[in-house]
């Protein structure tokens, strides 16, 4: 065999053991989450299920996900275990606090007070252009609608003749 053979071959060994070291890494990483899962952790399932742990056994977790609702998942089914100001935004649509900064920038707006009055007024503006745009649009896809059943109708009324 010559050289110019060989290097395609290695080439060809050498991304598969990296593609399999990245997975096995990540496996590694999904089953160190799944058993560092403690009972009040809000997790994720492959499904897209979102509940608090309650107990954790040795293949399985029970959930709550809602109010005296438990169900049974084997820890694979956990796609990511959520820290608790995300499970938070996610289930209950609690936003986190906003930064001072944006605060005071949103409390200057509200009285009148920001920098470029005149900066703000094309923000202003910009909302009322995209509702024209949609009702454009809302009403370019009820003329595409109206237009086939007028031609269907006629087409009733003339059978019907």
């Amino acid at each position: 065999m010559s050289i110019a053979t060989l290097i395609p071959l290695i080439l060809i060994v050498g991304v598969m053991f990296l593609m399999t070291r990245s997975a096995k890494n990540k496996q590694r990483q999904q089953q160190q989450m799944r058993n560092t899962m403690e009972p009040g952790a809000g997790v994720r399932t492959i499904g897209g299920l979102y509940g608090r742990v309650v107990e954790v056994h040795d293949e399985t977790v029970e959930l709550e996900i809602d109010e005296d609702v438990h169900v049974h998942f084997a820890k694979n089914a956990i796609a990511a275990v959520l820290d608790s100001a995300e499970y938070e935004r996610i289930v209950n649509r609690v936003e986190p606090p906003a930064a001072a900064d944006e605060v005071e920038a949103e409390t200057e707006a509200a009285d009148g007070t920001a920098a470029d009055d005149e900066a703000a007024e094309p923000a202003a503006e910009a909302p009322a252009a995209k509702d024209e745009q949609d009702a454009v649009v809302v009403a370019e896809a009820d003329k595409a609608v109206a237009e086939p059943a007028d031609e269907a109708k006629k087409d009733q009324e003339s059978v019907s003749k």
